[in-house]
């Protein structure tokens, strides 16, 4: 520590040597600082307040049938985007700042002056915003101002009708694509199922393996069914047999067979039918008539239909021709009348049966015929009806899309982005706000006096002089072999005393005068707040 005092000490003794060429300079600075901060021209500002309400009973009343837009985001990224180069060149328009620009380097340098004392601040959440501008003139200040207010709200205007018609062409044209695309796909599925219609495809998307399986399942119960039947025929006939040995007759077998033959029906074919008929009207509900499952189905509808005209003639064809008993005159008991009844049943009912049995056993020998082609058949209507799936979701929600486009787009027009009020008017204040002197020529004393003293340190520096034998010896390196000292009179200390005083006098000249000038700017400051 005391080493560093000591060096300290020599640095300043040997700045002490070079105090008038510091104190010239600290002067000059000085001056030219304080000419510089007392010529440099007012700045008055213009400011407004701008606040922007986003709230509107509309957007929660319509929660979910419209796209509502961020617009606390929207007006935040306007504020942070609203000085740019397009906007500030129509700024000075407006404000006629471009009246005495004669080329193209003073429009430049124009704008540029603009965009650096144009200002947008945000108190945050409140959304209250304030648009500032400082000028020489106020009243330009104020003009400048006043058109950065229409440009702010004209703006947020602009961007959002902008948008909103820019998404509704968009959605429109993929609208146009998704509907001829969804109109191919259609055609394809079509062209399709009428192509494979007669492969025996399941018509409610069943795979192969498992309509064959329905189809073996059906012939299993329809064979076991027809059994049952054949048996209760025998039964019928074995008890008839012994009613005839026993004398009995049927009178009236013939007129019960006739009107059993009347009473013929198909029950699996009409509950068939009933499905067939009720997927039809849903199918209709979502579809048009062209679709290829409508077609499908109603082609399906008739060749049911059909096969059930030919199921009936043939079951009254067989009952018309079964073989009539002989009845006696005084054989018509109960018993026989029943049982006749029973059988001339039981024979149309093994009629319908086999013809039943027959039909599956058609069918399921189709099915096993073309069991071979339908895993690839299977495939191309998977892939197809998933294209189809595919085009009609995002056709419908394109379509869902625009209409919820076009209600936000009246909702905006309805109510508006934002609602912008402005709370104060442009106004410029009568007092400048610009420069600040006062810290200005403190700033310039400060800094005058800071180059008096980096002067006398650098010419130290530069030409040093040693008072002492030890530092010279650690400065040269070299041995000293002595020391001649100087006597001081009492006219050298006479003259030390007076540099002492002269040099005081410069040094308290400089700060008198920047206190004189820091003391006017405080009164002429108190007085202008008064």
């Amino acid at each position: 520590m005391e080493m560093l005092i000591v060096q300290l000490l020599i640095i300043v003794r040997r700045m002490w040597k070079y105090r008038w060429i510091g104190l010239v300079v600290a002067w000059v600075a000085g001056v030219v600082g304080a000419v510089v901060v007392f010529a440099l021209p007012d700045r008055y500002e213009a400011s407004a307040r701008i606040y922007v309400d986003t709230q509107s009973i509309l957007k929660p009343l319509m929660s979910g049938l419209a796209v509502q837009p961020n617009v606390e985001q929207q007006v935040t990224m306007l504020s942070r985007t609203l000085i740019s180069r397009p906007n500030v060149e129509k700024l000075v328009r407006m404000a006629d700042l471009d009246l005495k620009n004669q080329s193209k380097a003073q429009q430049e340098a124009t704008i540029e002056s603009v965009t650096s004392n144009l200002s947008i601040q945000s108190s945050g959440r409140d959304n209250l915003y304030i648009l500032g501008y400082r000028d020489s003139d106020p009243e330009t200040a104020k003009r400048v101002v006043q058109a950065l207010v229409s440009i702010f709200v004209e703006s947020s205007l602009g961007q959002t009708r902008q948008g909103t018609s820019t998404a509704t062409t968009f959605i429109n044209e993929q609208i146009k694509s998704y509907e001829s695309k969804l109109e191919e796909a259609e055609t394809r599925l079509k062209e399709f199922r009428l192509k494979n219609l007669s492969n025996n495809m399941a018509g409610d998307g069943k795979d192969s393996a498992t309509h064959i399986a329905e189809l073996s399942a059906q012939l299993e119960r329809a064979r076991l069914e027809f059994r049952e039947a054949v048996n209760a025929r025998d039964a019928a006939k074995a008890q008839l047999d012994a009613e005839k040995a026993r004398g009995g007759a049927l009178t009236t077998a013939q007129s019960l067979m006739q009107e059993s033959n009347a009473n013929v029906s198909t029950p699996e074919l009409d509950a068939r039918l009933a499905e067939h008929r009720r997927n039809l009207d849903a199918l209709l509900q979502r579809y048009t008539d062209q679709h290829p499952d409508i077609i499908a189905t109603r082609k399906l509808i008739k060749d049911l239909e059909e096969q059930k005209k030919r199921e009936m003639a043939e079951l009254r064809k067989a009952a018309m021709n079964m073989p009539t008993v002989s009845l006696g005159q005084n054989n018509g008991s109960l018993a026989s009348q029943e049982l006749v009844r029973i059988l001339a049943t039981t024979e149309v009912q093994v009629a319908s049966l086999r013809a039943r049995v027959d039909e599956y056993s058609s069918r399921y020998a189709q099915a096993m015929a073309a069991l071979k082609t339908a895993p690839q058949v299977e495939a191309e209507a998977a892939q197809l009806n998933r294209d189809y799936a595919i085009q009609k979701k995002n056709y419908e929600d394109l379509v869902q899309r625009r209409e919820q486009a076009s209600i936000s787009g009246e909702l905006d027009v309805a109510s508006g982005v934002a609602d912008f009020r402005v709370i104060d008017p442009p106004r410029a204040n009568p007092k400048p706000v610009a420069p600040n002197r006062l810290l200005l020529l403190a700033g310039a004393m400060a800094a005058a006096l800071a180059m008096g003293v980096f002067t006398t340190f650098a010419a130290s520096q530069l030409r040093p002089v040693f008072h002492d034998a030890d530092d010279l010896r650690n400065r040269v390196e070299l041995p000293i072999l002595g020391v001649v000292t100087r006597l001081v009179t009492e006219a050298d200390r006479a003259r030390q005393r007076v540099d002492l005083i002269r040099f005081s006098a410069g040094a308290g000249g400089l700060l008198a005068m920047f206190a004189i000038a820091l003391t006017v700017l405080a009164v002429q400051l108190s007085r202008q707040v008064v």
